[in-house]
């Protein structure tokens, strides 16, 4: 990906604050073909002292002349470089292929010295294991595509339907799933500075429950694991005990001292 453009820091990182003082911020990483607008609704469900701030990815949004992404740190850097400087207290959330970018951009922070106080991992493969339910886009046609995406869930179909829409989106899906196949962390044993959190659907099929578990050997400091009801998108169909359980990390994430 050419890095001669600089898109502007809040096409990168939107910023959602509440109507109190943050006394947290949560940094949120989308999903595979997923987007800023995907999550900007979780403002109406967090507490207002929680300042929101949403990755948006390349070719999406105003990003979207940007060049594709090609590797996972086109993802993770332009964050990292665009995140605000008085975020404070700092959780960041991934889900599915957003908590290897997650994963990615607490390790950059962590070494320009900014450690967030929690990663919060959500249904995905921990960094240094192979993808279980790899999508081969560059084997599938737009059909075929469209097909894989809403097995998957979670995608408005509705755009995928729409023929000059989804000539817009599908671009941009097949370079993520194109970086999701094949991601692995090398180094099996690196690990992050602050807790780690992970939850999944005890019935998704893409990243199957057992291996959330193995997230656990890649914190120095503490680690929690919640399986709700559902598939891949679990939360959208649960949450209220999704954010309530992000909640309880966002409350302990504001009152903890910073990590070593």
């Amino acid at each position: 990906m050419s890095h001669d453009f600089t898109p502007a820091p809040d096409d990168v990182v939107w910023d959602l604050p509440g109507t109190a003082p943050a006394r947290v911020s949560l940094l949120v990483l989308p999903h595979a073909g997923g987007n800023a607008h995907a999550y900007a609704g979780w403002r109406d469900h967090l507490p207002q002292d929680v300042r929101l701030l949403i990755g948006q990815y390349p070719g999406r949004g105003a990003r979207f002349s940007e060049e594709l992404p090609t590797g996972i740190r086109d993802l993770s850097a332009p964050v990292v470089t665009a995140l605000p400087a008085d975020t404070g207290d700092l959780v960041v959330l991934g889900h599915s292929m957003g908590s290897l970018v997650a994963f990615e951009v607490v390790r950059e922070l962590e070494a320009a010295g900014r450690t967030p106080r929690a990663l919060i991992a959500s249904a995905c493969r921990a960094p240094f294991l192979p993808n279980p339910s790899a999508v081969h886009p560059e084997l599938l046609d737009d059909d075929g595509l469209v097909a894989a995406i809403k097995e998957r869930g979670g995608t408005d179909d509705g755009i995928l339907d729409e023929p000059e829409l989804r000539e817009i989106v599908l671009p941009s899906i097949r370079a993520d799933f194109a970086i999701d196949d094949v991601y692995q962390h090398p180094d099996p044993a690196v690990t992050v500075g602050c807790p780690v959190t992970v939850l999944g659907g005890d019935a998704d099929a893409v990243v199957p429950a057992e291996m959330l578990r193995h997230w656990s050997s890649v914190t120095r400091q503490g680690f929690r694991l919640e399986i709700l009801p559902g598939g891949h998108f679990y939360f959208q169909q649960r949450l209220a005990e999704f954010i309530g359980v992000v909640g309880s990390v966002l409350d302990i994430a504001g009152a903890a001292p910073q990590p070593a």
